[in-house]
């Protein structure tokens, strides 16, 4: 029997369950008695750790899940949650029949089907492929003290999941678990329990068993590569390691420290496209369903931010967003400020180093930054900030999870933590039970405000958006220095003359970049964004009226600041056949948003997309720009073209205020003759878009 539910954007995380002390088996004796003695009793309880489960639903010979379920002991009492993935079907193929002369035809039997065989025990914690997860369990029952004797209840409840993200409470269900001796394979013979499954009604609805596996709740890799001179983040220096770190967190992770000589595509720095060819080629090397292989790339500096970079798989709908990966920067120099550490080399200064490395990871974990105290998901710069003359940095870091995070990646759905999973943070942002909505606040007198670069743009073209944070309060306010799509506070949806809402955030994401500052009242701060794609797919793929809702969210201490604006464009329709082509193109082609967010030169369908929209002359204006920063930027062995990407642009073109800086600083590295007439158009342009202050000045040095 199936419950009716809307669809959710999460299931329920499991509650605390009562107590029920030492995991360990006791004999309790009765009191004493005359001959004959009394049989012992066994005092039991569930195991602590991860259990390997089946699940075979009664009535359905070809259908079996197969999962683990997480047993978490602590003092608040006990917490469990558990995945189910459907276990494939093998199909057997009869043997072709053969025509003997002067015998009839045999007859052609049909292919048989048998359920395939579960996981394998005595291999570990099981992977399973992420296109067969189809349930996230939530206990709601295990005994409430000990119990004697062989038998226990568990009570639970299933939420089928619907990709990309939507959940739906499939079932409320009861097994009653008898003890018995584990099949082979299985590190605990006396840890193994099976048990009819029944309803709501009382009717058994299937049988369910569990047998204990490991003290872990979950299983991973993490592989360290890194340039030659890049250091490998493995320890703080003061005793804290992947092994400790990952140990309280419940995780068995294989830390897999590979290459040291990742060769330098174009020099020191690395642009976000570099860095980005260079994670698919080392993701392209692991199956995601048979490990979740988390990576690292440690190189000297990275263009576009300081210390390290991630990709968001939020960020649009490409298969090619290998959320698992980050990089890290080791050369930059640490700011001034930062305790005995400032100055230094980041590779060099071992604890906030290493401190970064767990950082990222948690963010490839599916996580969020979190400011309510100094552990791994708050950023440097805020733990610097945050430090005394008693207590200096690095010393003031707080070496572990918060409590929020534990329980999320101890008890997640495996797909908001798995590599390869769903968007990054989409869980953090929408689950009630972790994120209550009463922690959200807006501020009386913060105000954003939305507006298109253009009201009406042809159907196939990206839309540019200016948008600005304004104080008309009369108190200075704390806002996120970085506000451009790039950060961690930026976001919105679109939604579509039918009705239909699409979400979008960054592809890019530059870690670790949380500083404030204190905007004035009147005072505003000034973005630009060009959208195009995001997870579920096109955002302006017809023709009709679009509403863009911009939001903008920030951690301060353990309450969320929130602000919204909304804004809306006009989509025209076909122009000609060779427009519609291009569009059709374009809005097909998930990668052509990767060459407008990362560039390069190895993303050759979205290239292509790209080239059929320059074709069109009603599409050219609008992707002219995306192509000269492309070309304009080094890649590999390229060379930066700015030649070619000045014949690009002219006065038709159209382009946001951040993308005339971003233009203005690749016109700085060209010949004087060709920055002279790339100035003087860059700067026709500025006169007629919002500017950010990066952009404008810039644009001022040309």
């Amino acid at each position: 029997m199936r419950a009716t539910a809307a669809a959710l954007a999460m299931p329920p995380l499991p509650d605390y369950l009562p107590p029920e002390g030492s995991q360990a088996d006791e004999a309790l004796p009765l009191a004493p008695q005359p001959f004959p003695k009394p049989p012992i009793l066994r005092l039991r309880s569930v195991r602590c750790g991860c259990w390997l489960v089946s699940y075979r639903p009664a009535g359905s010979p070809f259908v079996a899940y197969d999962g683990t379920l997480r047993v978490e002991c602590h003092d608040a009492g006990r917490t469990a949650s558990g995945d189910l993935y459907q276990r494939p079907l093998l199909v057997l193929q009869p043997s072709p029949a053969v025509p003997v002369a002067g015998r009839p035809l045999p007859i052609v039997r049909p292919p048989i089907s048998l359920l395939g065989n579960p996981p394998n025990p005595a291999n570990g914690i099981p992977i399973l492929p992420r296109n067969r997860y189809r349930f996230y369990i939530r206990v709601t029952a295990l005994p409430e003290h000990f119990y004697f004797g062989n038998t226990f209840t568990l009570g639970f409840q299933l939420y089928r999941f619907t990709a990309p993200n939507s959940w739906a409470l499939d079932s409320m269900l009861t097994a009653t678990m008898t003890r018995m001796a584990a099949p082979a394979g299985f590190p605990s013979s006396s840890d193994y329990a099976e048990g009819d499954v029944k309803n709501a009604s009382g009717v058994v609805v299937g049988r369910f068993t569990m047998g204990w596996l490991s003290k872990y709740f979950r299983r991973a890799s993490l592989e360290i590569d890194t340039v030659s001179g890049s250091e490998r983040p493995l320890d703080s220096g003061a005793g804290h390691t992947w092994a400790t770190v990952m140990d309280e967190l419940g995780w068995q992770m294989n830390v897999v420290l590979s290459d040291t000589n990742v060769a330098q595509p174009s020099g020191a720095s690395w642009s976000d496209a570099e860095m980005h060819a260079a994670m698919l080629q080392r993701r392209d090397a692991v199956n995601l369903d048979n490990e979740w292989r988390y990576h690292i790339l440690a190189v000297k500096n990275i263009d576009s931010t300081p210390r390290g970079i991630m990709y968001d798989v939020g960020g649009t709908d490409s298969n090619n967003v290998p959320r698992e990966g980050v990089g890290i920067a080791s050369h930059w120099i640490i700011d001034p400020g930062w305790g005995s550490v400032s100055g230094q080399r980041f590779g060099t200064a071992k604890a906030p180093y290493f401190r970064t490395a767990v950082h990222e990871l948690g963010h490839a974990m599916g996580q969020y930054h979190n400011s309510a105290d100094f552990g791994f998901l708050c950023t440097s710069d805020v733990i610097a900030a945050g430090a005394t003359p008693v207590n200096p940095f690095p010393g003031n870091i707080r070496w572990a999870f918060h409590a929020t995070e534990l329980k999320r990646l101890r008890h997640y759905p495996d797909p908001f933590v798995r590599p390869g999973g769903v968007a990054f943070g989409v869980a953090s942002q929408t689950t009630p039970p972790i994120t209550p909505t009463d922690l959200e606040t807006g501020i009386d007198g913060l105000e954003l405000e939305v507006r298109p670069l253009l009201d009406e743009v042809p159907i196939g073209a990206p839309v540019r958006i200016d948008y600005r944070l304004v104080n008309r309060s009369t108190q200075p306010i704390a806002v996120p220095v970085h506000l451009s799509l790039k950060s961690e506070a930026i976001s919105g949806s679109v939604e579509d003359p039918a009705g239909t809402v699409r979400s979008f955030r960054t592809v890019v994401r530059c870690v670790e970049d949380d500083a404030f500052r204190m905007l004035a009242p009147g005072e505003e701060a000034t973005e630009s964004a060009t959208l195009m794609r995001g997870a579920e797919g096109a955002l302006f793929a017809s023709p009709g009226l679009h509403k863009i809702t911009l939001e903008a969210h920030w951690d301060a201490n353990g309450v969320v600041i929130a602000t919204h604006g909304e804004a809306s464009v006009l989509v025209s329709d076909v122009v000609d056949a060779k427009h519609g082509a291009a569009a059709h193109r374009v809005l097909s082609t998930p990668d052509a948003h990767l060459v407008l967010a990362i560039g390069g030169d190895h993303l050759a369908e979205g290239m292509a997309a790209i080239q059929a929209a320059l074709d069109s002359p009603v599409l050219r204006p609008h992707f002219a720009a995306i192509e000269a920063k492309r070309v304009g930027r080094r890649f590999g062995a390229r060379k930066a073209d700015v030649k070619g990407a000045a014949d690009l642009i002219d006065s038709n073109t159209v382009m946001s205020g951040a993308e005339v800086g971003k233009l203005a600083a690749i016109a700085a590295g060209g010949t004087a003759a060709v920055a002279k007439d790339m100035a003087k158009t860059l700067k026709s342009k500025a006169r007629n878009v919002p500017m950010p202050a990066d952009a404008r000045a810039a644009l001022d040095a040309l």
